[in-house]
């Protein structure tokens, strides 16, 4: 290696880390990886494409409040915002019980263009097996169902699901086995799961 390269190595800073070379561009970064499947995951549990799109927003306006205290070494981006949509979802399910809060929040609702209410539909067309799956899930208890939809339906691995759950690795995937044996006993119809 000669003298000038060694130099020239010297004096150049070594790269900032990823999330500090431009945040509106890891967001954007984020958001374009993600967004399809938070969409889906909310289509699973919506039919009414104002409420998915409305999910989905909160969700990455979410993302994008708390995305500087993202921290990578606690789990993958994708389990972090898979982390979010349902916290994002149990607070939409608390204010619906809410009369009163449901309406103000339906008050809200910003008008969608025909575009994207046909693209909304297509995308709640394309999950109406998994809004089946959703609806079988309810004979689960809660964390089997959890465990059942962010891997089988959402495509998490077991590692993310674990992060997004609080749970080990090993005891979810044991969690998910017996979710899959028992719901394959209660809605023996129902496409086949991995498993």
């Amino acid at each position: 290696m000669s003298e000038t390269t060694t130099r020239a190595r010297a004096e150049s800073p070594s790269p900032p880390p990823p999330a500090r070379l431009d945040p509106a561009a890891a967001f954007e970064q984020l958001y374009r990886a993600q967004v399809h499947a938070v969409t889906a995951y909310f289509a699973r549990r919506s039919a009414d494409p104002h409420t998915v799109a409305d999910l989905t927003a909160d969700t990455f306006v979410e993302v994008i409040t708390s995305f500087a205290a993202f921290d990578p070494r606690k789990g993958t981006a994708r389990s972090w915002v898979f982390g979010i949509a349902r916290h994002v979802y149990a607070a939409h399910c608390a204010a619906d019980s809410r009369r009163q809060e449901k309406a103000e929040r339906l008050a809200g609702r910003r008008e969608l263009d025909a575009d994207q209410v046909e693209e909304l539909l297509d995308r709640i067309d394309a999950e109406r097996a998994g809004r089946q799956l959703v609806n079988e899930l309810t004979a689960l208890p809660a964390p089997d169902r959890a465990v059942v939809e962010l891997v089988d339906l959402a495509g998490l691995t077991t590692r993310e699901a674990a992060d997004v759950l609080g749970s080990s690795p090993g005891a979810l995937r044991m969690r998910l086995m017996r979710a899959r044996a028992r719901l394959r006993r209660t809605a023996p119809g129902l496409p086949t799961i991995e498993g």
